[in-house]
């Protein structure tokens, strides 16, 4: 399961730095090299030949599950950091007594003997799905690009900003999404490192143990 959640970050970052929009693709390069999210420094960026010859259907879905990656990873990024800053949801998490912050953080909340016991990853999983597959989504069809779930209901001004601003504010959750999903790859992998008495004392988080 480490290495499937591992090898899946690889695979969302690889794409993750491949730009936003444009009409028909005959090549990658002369297709995409200026949208949005190709930029400085490294520009449009596709080293897995993802985009070659891609249409603009096959762009969407990879904008799609780039940005769906990143919102995963922030989220997993602010956990991460709340979570061993010693901030836990109050209360059990169980009928047995057993509080939130009796569990360990990270990976080990999962994977292990002191894990969450295997009916709540279930109900987590439960979760998880109904959100992707009834909340997630553009259910109104009415998205303005990949990605865009406000459905009519949550807009928090969007409407009122001019294309420049909605540009602007699209290419800073790309690059947050991008930076976290590298981020909690990296938190994952020095997790690991522990195990073998390889203990890295991060900036704000500190020893991951």
């Amino acid at each position: 399961m480490m290495k499937l959640a591992i090898a899946a970050l690889l695979a969302g970052s690889a794409a993750a730095f491949a730009p936003a929009q444009v009409g028909k693709a005959t090549t990658a390069l002369n297709a995409f090299e200026s949208e949005l999210g190709a930029q400085p420094p490294l520009g449009f960026f596709d080293p897995l030949g993802m985009l070659t010859d891609a249409d603009q259907e096959k762009f969407d879905r990879l904008r799609y599950v780039e940005l769906k990656h990143g919102r995963i990873c922030q989220l997993a990024f602010l956990g991460q950091i709340v979570t061993r800053n010693g901030i836990h949801l109050p209360g059990d998490i169980d009928y047995s007594g057993h509080s939130f912050d009796s569990y360990p953080n990270g990976l080990a909340a999962v994977f292990g003997e002191s894990a969450i016991p295997q009916a709540g990853l279930i109900q987590i999983f439960l979760f998880v799905g109904a959100l992707e597959l009834a909340v997630m989504k553009d259910v109104t069809g009415e998205a303005e690009f990949p990605g865009d779930f406000r459905n009519g209901a949550l807009d928090f001004g969007w409407d009122t900003f001019d294309e420049e601003t909605k540009l602007s504010k699209r290419a800073i959750e790309l690059n947050n999404g991008r930076a976290a999903m590298m981020g909690i790859l990296g938190l994952m992998v020095h997790e690991k490192l522990n195990e073998i008495d390889m203990v890295a004392d991060l900036p704000i988080i500190g020893a991951l143990q």
